[in-house]
């Protein structure tokens, strides 16, 4: 939920107006206020998931925004962490929590590292890139990986069809969809371009391998299902 210390209306419909990078800028100093930022049960949660998949060295939080997926790569790894995104007002608040870790300004689809890493690890970041996008950020992801490492990420479950959340993402996507047509520059987030199965299909192009845990401390649905799978994408050894 927003706090009374987050952005006021006219400050996200700044934002909203802005391009990605500007709107983030301008955003910054309040993200951590706003729901936009990955809640800790979430950051614990994966870290539990992940654990029992290391041990690991080197870490990189891929569009890490003000570096909540840090501390996730802080408690796994032994070696160094690296955050890397392409706003440095986003940057400027990761450094205050986490000043010991190597910040990189940079764009996710042209990253600047050799493969020197044993686990990336992204969140809530996927919904700024087009469909068209997201091979070659996987792409990315498996170069700067070393052989045998890891991508993960978590991937909640779609809403029930036709439930309040389903009706929310849908109108949200439609709505920037509309602003997108009418108004530049564009502002590029939508909540249902990233599904399992095209994720997976991506993935595997790119050259991982795949599979999916279920992030257990989220819960399941009445059917039984995860809330929450964690997507688990392991550069093979050549």
């Amino acid at each position: 939920m927003f706090t009374p210390q987050g952005p006021t209306v006219r400050e996200l419909a700044v934002q909203a107006l802005s391009s990605v990078e500007h709107g983030y800028d301008l955003l910054a100093r309040k993200f951590d206020e706003t729901p936009f930022r990955t809640p800790d049960p979430v950051l614990d949660a994966v870290t539990d998931t992940l654990r029992p998949l290391g041990p690991f060295d080197t870490g990189l939080d891929l569009c890490c925004g003000t570096g909540a997926g840090l501390s996730v790569l802080r408690s796994l790894c032994t070696g160094r962490i690296t955050g890397v995104d392409f706003s440095g007002g986003m940057l400027t608040e990761a450094r205050r929590s986490h000043p010991t870790a190597t910040l990189v300004r940079a764009d996710a689809l042209a990253l600047p590292f050799a493969p020197s890493f044993d686990l990336a690890v992204s969140f809530g970041a996927f919904g700024h890139f087009l469909p068209a996008e997201q091979s070659r950020l996987f792409t990315q992801a498996h170069t700067v990986l070393r052989p045998g490492g890891l991508l993960a990420f978590p991937l909640p479950a779609p809403p029930r069809v036709g439930s309040l959340p389903y009706w929310t993402l849908l109108g949200f996507d439609a709505a920037m969809r509309i602003r997108n047509a009418v108004w530049r520059p564009r502002f590029v987030m939508y909540y249902r371009t990233f599904g399992l199965a095209d994720v997976r299909e991506r993935l595997t192009g790119a050259g991982f391998s795949v599979e999916t845990l279920p992030i257990e401390a989220l819960g399941r649905q009445e059917d039984g299902s995860p809330r929450c799978r964690l997507v688990v994408a392991r550069k093979q050894f050549v």
